[in-house]
Parts: C-alpha cells; sequence; structure tokens
C-alpha cells in the first residue's frame, strides 16, 4: 500500500513564498507521474502543477505559472512545490498525489493515490 505525506504548509504574507515536500513510501512511486492539487474552502479541488516519471515534463495552471515549480528527488522519493510570490488566492489546503499513468493528469480521477493534505494561508 502506498503512502503520500505531506508537509511544509503554513501561514505566510502575501508575496512570500514556500515549499511543500511529499514523501513517498510503500510503491515504486519514482515512476509514477505525481501532482499537487489545491482545494479551498467551499470549491472544487483543482490542479496546479504536474510531473511525470521521468521528471522532464512539467505542466502547470494558469494560475500559478511563473510564480510555483515543481520538482522531484527520485535518491529521497519525494516531490517538491515550491511557490513564490504567494497571493491570498492561493489559500488551500494542499494535496499530493501520484498515479501509475503514463501521462501527467489534471483532474482528480486520475490519480489513485492521495495524501493528507498540508494547509497553506496567505494573509494579505
Amino acid at each position: 500500500q502506498g503512502q503520500l505525506v505531506e508537509s511544509g504548509g503554513g501561514l505566510v504574507q502575501a508575496g512570500g513564498s514556500l515549499r511543500l515536500s511529499c514523501a513517498a513510501s510503500g510503491r515504486a512511486f519514482s515512476t509514477y507521474a505525481m501532482g499537487w492539487f489545491r482545494q479551498a474552502p467551499g470549491k472544487e479541488r483543482e490542479f496546479v502543477a504536474g510531473i511525470v516519471w521521468s521528471g522532464g515534463i512539467t505542466y502547470y495552471a494558469d494560475s500559478v505559472k511563473g510564480r510555483f515549480t515543481i520538482s522531484r528527488d527520485y535518491a529521497k522519493n519525494t516531490v517538491y512545490l515550491g511557490m513564490n510570490s504567494l497571493k491570498p488566492e492561493d489559500t488551500a489546503v494542499y494535496y499530493c498525489a501520484a498515479d501509475d499513468g503514463i501521462r501527467v493528469g489534471d483532474t482528480v480521477d486520475d490519480y489513485a493515490y492521495w495524501g493528507q493534505g498540508t494547509q497553506v494561508t496567505v494573509s494579505s
């Protein structure tokens, strides 16, 4: 049974930065497509960023393009989401997700494994 554990969330002022981590265990997640999603109160969970298993191709939602960076460290079995120039509208619970498909999906249904989430709050 695979497990994903997020960390790194917190409270930050607008314009600040955070780096989220997603530690994977229990499966060969190094060969999985990985994604980050977020869910704000009263809203649906939405795609933020994704990375293919090889790490060579990344995808971003338009709302975070140029501000967020997804990366992965195979030795540590960890995926990161670097977030810069944070805005109050980035406030949400951020989730790490994984799937053994080749492509990076941008919907919740594209991923079979999920972490428990980490809260990110951006104050104005």
